[in-house]
C-alpha cells in the first residue's frame, strides 16, 4: 500500500468504527452489536495505517537531497524512502484447506 492508500484504510476502518447504540456501545453500520475486541482491533488497525500514511507524508514534505536548505534525507535514503511510499504491495493470502 501507498501513502493515500494507508489513509484511505484509516478511514475506512474509523468509519467501521464510528457507530455506537443509544447506550454507547459499537455497532456496525446496520445497527448489529459488535464485539468491543473488534471495536478494538477496528481502531487499532486505523491507528497503524493512519500512522503509516503520516510517515509517507512527512517524508514527502522533506526538501529534496542537495538542496542548501535541507534538512532532509541524503540521496539514498531518499531513494528508498520513496520506493517504500509508493510500492503497491497487495495483501497476500493463503488458501486453507
Amino acid at each position: 500500500m501507498n501513502g493515500p492508500e494507508h489513509y484511505r484504510a484509516a478511514e475506512r476502518l474509523l468509519s467501521q468504527a464510528s457507530h455506537e447504540d443509544i447506550a454507547g456501545n459499537p455497532v456496525s453500520r446496520h445497527g448489529m452489536p459488535i464485539r468491543h475486541e473488534t471495536h478494538a482491533g477496528l481502531i487499532a488497525r486505523a491507528d497503524v495505517h493512519a500512522r503509516l500514511a503520516q510517515v509517507a507524508a512527512q517524508v514527502l514534505a522533506q526538501p529534496l537531497a542537495g538542496d542548501p536548505d535541507s534538512r532532509g534525507y541524503d540521496g539514498e535514503d531518499w531513494g528508498e524512502w520513496m520506493e517504500a511510499i509508493h510500492s503497491t504491495v497487495k495483501p497476500t493470502t493463503t488458501e486453507e484447506n
